[in-house]
């Protein structure tokens, strides 16, 4: 239920609704059950168990970000424990280096990433990858996947982990500890399974307090 507010049993999974494609993400959520909150101010987080952070432009979202002051709590959100899964510009937001020298934003992930390195629009395209499980012990697994104006993740940090590369080698997510970020939008191409993630380790922050 987009716009709640106040802590309950289920937990609530914010979506940075600053620019891009929130609403597919507040769709996919709550195909899957999930009660959502969009966020555009500090404090929107509040009582937040977990956060998507969409594509769009992130130029335009850094700008927002800062101009909202929504850098320092959302790094508070990460280092509380809480999942964090940036999809596309999203992606770009928690790298730690981009490419083309700009100031990275929340550093949430050892990874640079290098923006558009998939082509503009009229290239994006749409295939299947193998992307390594998110919970402890499992395999990996294929999964379906939207690129759009895509990042590249170019090199990953000892403090990271590559869960996902296209045939070619080219490394399209990542992961620190509950940050994940990836190259792709799973939300369009109609794949729940980082969602569902997203809000299995929300309901275990959420009991944690």
């Amino acid at each position: 239920m987009a716009g709640a507010k106040r802590r309950s049993a289920a937990p609530v999974i914010g979506v940075m609704a600053v620019q891009g494609d929130f609403r597919e993400h507040l769709d996919t959520l709550a195909s899957i059950g999930a009660l959502t909150r969009e966020v555009r101010l500090p404090e929107d987080l509040e009582g937040v168990s977990g956060l998507i952070l969409p594509g769009g432009e992130s130029t335009a979202m850094r700008k927002l970000y800062e101009r909202w002051n929504l850098v320092a709590p959302i790094k508070a959100l990460a280092a509380s424990g809480a999942p964090i899964l940036g999809t596309c510009a999203g992606a770009i937001l928690l790298a730690t280096k981009i490419t083309d020298g700009d100031t990275p934003v929340l550093s949430l992930i050892d990874m640079e990433v290098q923006r558009n390195a998939f082509g503009r629009q009229l290239e994006s395209f749409e295939t299947t990858l193998t992307m390594q499980s998110l919970k402890p012990g499992g395999g990996a697994t294929p999964l379906r996947a939207v690129f759009i104006r895509a990042p590249e993740i170019v090199r990953v940090g000892p403090a990271a982990t590559v869960i996902a590369q296209l045939p070619d080698g080219k490394i399209v997510a990542a992961r620190q500890g509950n940050v994940v970020g990836i190259s792709f939008h799973p939300e369009i191409a109609g794949e729940t399974r980082l969602h569902r993630w997203v809000l299995e380790q929300a309901a275990q922050h959420a009991r944690r307090g």
